[in-house]
């Protein structure tokens, strides 16, 4: 499952977190008057009003962060009325602060600038989530919606065998149940709560367009495509390269999985050919398969000796001693340890007396110490991965701190998603689990085809559901799909990238992109494709620094200061230079290759051509 960013300065100045895509409050009338006051409008457009104005827009976003953080923390790990309405305030607020001084940077668009006030101008413009217009009520509106379709998600229950149950215990099930009536019941009410999202989904995407728009973009789509050091269409171009190098991959892996599922289920439940049944794969999005590696494993090629989970309780883990577990793999590469604060207010596991947003984050409420993880951890071997990812985020936060506040962010939001991926990919191997006293011995290479399968069915089964859900928000966003079509789009696009069909006819009603986090708490998912990729860079450049010459995947940078030295040295430039120069700081190399996934997994590749040979691969869409 991938997780969500939350940093003060990126969250409230730039607004890249999911419940925070427009941070502001209920002040329609003072909003005008702001502006007016910050940047008359017959002030020269001059390169020295230009520094003015950046200083002046940096110090007014940074006074209202660590307040706008807080907040949001208060209500994500404890959802009331009063915490909503506090949150929206806030939330309106800063959506009106950021129209304005997005709208003031682009009158400097013709002038010479100085590089680093040009980049700070460029992101004041471009990095905006959902843009509100600059007309009364617009940014108290947009904060009713965000926060309610957020606080939607995050409360909600469906009834299943006579009880109501959440995401969370509908996710255990789906993972461990092998009855397919059982799934398709799961998979369905889970989807019955998206629904009522629909109406408030169609009006946000109208006032977001007229927001966009204002700032000279065609759309919402367009303006996030914008933020990546280069044109939006170049952007779409360049993702669509990237599939293309992973595309024959998945679909080998597509072909291997669809066969076993019918050896398993039989003709009438999953065919031989065409794609597969989504609630099959045990997860409630059909983004990571690895829950049915029981269903698909080897039946030649080896088998694995051990299973993370259980290796886990068998060593009495419990939610901090993960947490401290991963904590210690940064530190082992000469970085810093956390802060006591963190372990003092982080949310490690549930609540049993309020309503929180579940969903894995991490956080920086200060702009320098106050870093934080919010998680309902549990022992398994999913949650070892995402508390290695999130304090991926935490460490970033931290090593950034000292950059302007405009710049305390990842050097694109797929680096900040990418940074813990990196390190979870050293995580799982054997020979990091052996390194910290979890395997008594590193397995031998009859054990590497189950294991490069398990991270196959997580990593390359996600990519194309980390491309589609942009994919179809872009539709959205620039009317390509009308509302009355949200749902046929989503299923189309499910079916052209991840060749995946939902268990049964869906709804009239039905809003199945709203059963997705990412979608209501309006987070862009581009971030978790490019994530994909780079974290496979980054880890093919750091196992070549250290001098690793085995296979790739048993690489572990465990322990290595070099490495680590390296790294901090891209985490500490934050967002301050654009992307590929960060890429090229530790890696060595300016753009994106996804040669790095082939390599990783080339072992894997070659096997699965031969379980396939003779099968009818493809889903003919």
């Amino acid at each position: 499952m991938k997780r969500t960013l939350m940093t003060a300065a990126a969250l409230c100045a730039l607004s890249l977190a999911a419940g925070c895509a427009s941070l502001g409050m209920d002040n329609d009338a003072a909003a005008t008057p702001a502006a007016d006051a910050a940047m008359p409008a017959a002030a020269p457009a001059t390169a020295e009003a230009a520094s003015a104005f950046v200083a002046d827009a940096e110090k007014r976003l940074a006074d209202l962060s660590e307040e706008a953080a807080r907040i949001q923390w208060t209500r994500a790990t404890n959802i009331t009325h009063d915490t909503m309405w506090l949150e929206s305030r806030i939330n309106a607020e800063f959506t009106e602060l950021q129209v304005e001084l997005a709208n003031g940077a682009a009158r400097f668009n013709d002038v010479q600038v100085p590089d680093d006030v040009r980049r700070k101008l460029n992101l004041l413009r471009l990095g905006i989530v959902l843009p509100a217009p600059n007309r009364p009520g617009a940014a108290g509106e947009l904060a009713e919606i965000t926060t309610r379709l957020d606080s939607t998600y995050a409360t909600g229950k469906f009834e299943f065998k006579g009880r109501q149950i959440t995401l969370d215990e509908a996710s255990i099930l789906m993972a461990e149940s092998r009855d397919p009536a059982e799934l398709k019941a799961l998979y369905e009410g889970w989807r019955t709560i998206s629904p009522v999202m629909a109406p408030d989904y169609a009006r946000m995407v109208e006032i977001a367009n007229e927001g966009s728009r204002e700032l000279g973009f065609a759309d919402t789509g367009a303006m996030w495509r914008a933020g990546y050091d280069m044109e939006p269409d170049a952007f779409a171009a360049e993702t669509d390269r990237l599939w293309e190098q992973v595309k024959p991959f998945y679909e080998n892996l597509h072909c291997y999985v669809r066969d076993r599922l019918n050896a398993k289920y039989g003709d009438a439940v999953q065919p031989d050919t065409g794609p597969i049944r989504a609630d099959l794969l045990g997860n409630m999005w059909s983004q990571q398969w690895g829950n049915i590696y029981d269903v698909v494993a080897p039946t030649s090629g080896g088998e694995s000796s051990y299973d993370l989970t259980k290796l886990l309780e068998g060593a009495d883990y419990d939610a901090t001693k993960m947490v401290k577990t991963g904590e210690n793999f940064y530190v082992s590469m000469g970085l810093d340890p956390l802060p006591q604060t963190f372990w003092e207010r982080s949310m490690i596991t549930r609540p049993r007396d309020r309503e929180v947003v579940c969903h894995a984050s991490a956080w920086d409420l200060d702009n320098a110490d106050d870093i934080r993880i919010k998680m309902c951890t549990q022992v398994n071997g999913d949650d070892f991965y995402t508390v290695h990812h999130e304090l991926g985020h935490n460490f970033y936060q931290r090593a950034y701190k000292g950059q302007p506040f405009l710049f305390k962010n990842g050097a694109n939001d797929g680096f900040h998603e990418a940074i813990g991926d990196f390190v979870g990919l050293s995580a799982l191997t054997p020979t990091y689990l052996n390194q910290i006293g979890l395997l008594d011995r590193v397995p031998g290479e009859s054990e590497d085809i189950p294991f490069l399968l398990k991270m196959a069915l997580d990593k390359i089964a996600f990519m194309p559901f980390g491309l589609m859900v942009d994919r179809w928000r872009w539709g959205v966003f620039n009317g390509e799909t009308t509302p009355a079509e949200y749902n046929d789009a989503w299923s189309a696009d499910m079916l052209r990238y991840q060749g995946l069909v939902p268990p049964g006819p869906r709804p009239e009603n039905a809003f199945d992109p709203g059963a997705k986090y990412h979608i209501p708490g309006n987070t862009p998912y581009t971030r978790y494709f490019l994530a994909g990729i780079y974290q496979f860079q980054f880890h093919r450049a750091a196992c070549k620094q250290a001098g690793w010459t085995g296979p790739l995947h048993r690489c572990s940078i465990y322990g290595n200061e070099e490495v680590g030295r390296r790294f901090n040295t891209m985490l500490e430039m934050g967002q301050s230079r654009p992307w590929p120069e960060a890429m090229q700081a530790f890696t060595g190399e300016r753009g994106n290759d996804a040669s790095a996934i082939t390599d990783y997994f080339a072992p894997l590749n070659v096997w699965l051509t031969e379980q396939n040979r003779g099968k009818d691969c493809g889903w003919g869409a």
